[in-house]
């Protein structure tokens, strides 16, 4: 399941960006959707997911500021940043699960993008 990101770049603090993300080849309306990121020398971290049914789920430190969401007639997956901070910068990467209900998508996902940078200056 080929995942194409897009939507990333360089925004100041307090700042917003809204990522994308295309499902090339499969619908999305089955999958477990999810946005990650890692930065340098840090752990890849889960950022946000929904669910087929669509649940969401939030990392603590994006809750608030950041919206997933999905569009299934488009293949589509979003992520709405607001109020962006310097620690938000990472390469962020979409992903996407066969288990609809994101049971696991904290510990694995099967299909991974390529990633997209964002970058926050102050």
């Amino acid at each position: 399941v080929p995942l194409v990101e897009s939507g990333g770049g360089e925004v100041q603090v307090g700042g917003s960006l809204r990522l994308s993300c295309a499902l090339t080849t499969s619908t999305s309306s089955s999958y477990c959707m999810g946005w990650f990121r890692r930065s340098p020398g840090k752990e890849r971290e889960g950022v946000a997911a929904i669910a087929s049914d669509g649940m969401l789920s939030y990392a603590d430190s994006v809750k608030g500021r950041f919206t997933v969401s999905k569009d299934n007639a488009k293949n589509t997956l979003h992520l709405q940043m607001y109020s962006l901070k310097p620690e938000d910068t990472a390469m962020y990467y979409c992903a996407a699960d066969h288990w609809g209900d994101c049971r696991s998508w904290l510990v694995g996902m099967d299909f991974w993008g390529q990633g997209t940078l964002v970058t926050i200056s102050s």
